[in-house]
């Protein structure tokens, strides 16, 4: 997967410089916005197929609203520290932390609000912390709390991650990964524009 991720950003860098004219930009912009309205709607279909999701609200409880909202609180105090350390705007870095790993759709967002160079910078960030995220939950399931593991995969625990955290933990924290990860996809094309436009 990841390398398919790295072909395609080599593949659209080589078009861009070398074969689509500069004034190609608001074509690709209005691409852009449709591809997003895509990603949008595929997820929201994704969330009303899987109904036996709001089981499982009723069965946790208070659980599986409180993991989601640790990860929006710990994002948003990681975002507002980086564009401190970075000197940036703090609407900025909050509003990249709000991809919560979600880097095509934050990358997408955060290129329309603010322009390239804000989008690669989500994009990349996101991208690393799934890559962390795989490369992390052995060591943190091992010495943490295991439903911890959750935390760092943000919304990717319901998709990329989630098969890594189900092999390090068990089948009750599968579950509470694959709802917080509908959760915070669902969030992401909401409180990227809203940390944004603070």
């Amino acid at each position: 997967m990841i390398w398919v991720l790295i072909g395609a950003i080599g593949c659209g860098v080589g078009l861009g410089y070398f074969v689509l004219p500069p004034e190609s930009g608001e074509q690709i912009g209005s691409l852009t916005m449709w591809a997003l309205n895509f990603l949008i709607l595929m997820i929201g279909i994704e969330v009303g197929l899987n109904l036996s999701v709001f089981k499982e609200i009723r069965k946790h409880g208070a659980m599986l609203v409180a993991i989601p909202l640790g990860i929006v609180a710990g994002s948003a105090i990681g975002g507002f520290a980086a564009s401190v350390i970075f000197n940036q705007p703090a609407t900025t870095g909050l509003a990249i932390a709000a991809g919560y790993g979600w880097y095509s759709l934050s990358g997408i967002l955060l290129t329309t609000l603010d322009g390239a160079q804000t989008g690669a910078v989500a994009f990349i960030s996101n991208i690393f912390r799934e890559l962390l995220t795989i490369a992390s939950v052995p060591f943190i399931a091992k010495y943490f709390n295991r439903y911890t593991v959750i935390a760092p995969a943000g919304a990717t625990s319901m998709d990329s991650t989630l098969p890594v955290i189900s092999r390090y933990t068990d089948p009750e924290v599968a579950i509470m990964a694959f709802f917080n990860g509908v959760v915070l996809s669902a969030l992401v094309p909401v409180l990227v524009p809203f940390f944004y436009g603070l």
